[in-house]
């Protein structure tokens, strides 16, 4: 596991709307029963997206949103298949990290 990789989200609940979650937890904690995530919305389903706190990503072909003010923290286990990773766009997801938590 590494940061800023994306995972399936296997809720069936949630993941019509939420296809993905951004693993945003640094990977010297890959050894913790738990991940921090972010939940990539889809476009479509977001609404308005405020500029500095949610950057838009396209994931296989899907334009997706992070939602960072709705961060978690889910076991392992119930992230899915690996599909891709957004490390190229640290800076735009440390960004809104930032802007979520301080307000810059």
């Amino acid at each position: 596991m590494a940061q800023f990789d994306v995972y399936e989200n296997l809720n069936p609940a949630t993941r019509e709307e939420i296809p993905y979650l951004l693993d945003i937890q640094a990977g010297l904690l890959n050894d913790l029963a738990t991940h921090v995530v972010a939940p990539l919305v889809l476009a479509s389903a977001m609404g308005k997206a405020a500029r500095h706190l949610n950057p838009r990503f396209t994931v296989r072909q899907t334009e997706v949103i992070m939602s960072t003010a709705e961060l978690a923290g889910i076991p392992v286990r119930l992230l899915g298949e690996r599909i891709d990773s957004l490390a190229e766009h640290r800076g735009e997801i440390i960004a809104a990290l930032d802007f979520l938590f301080t307000g810059y």
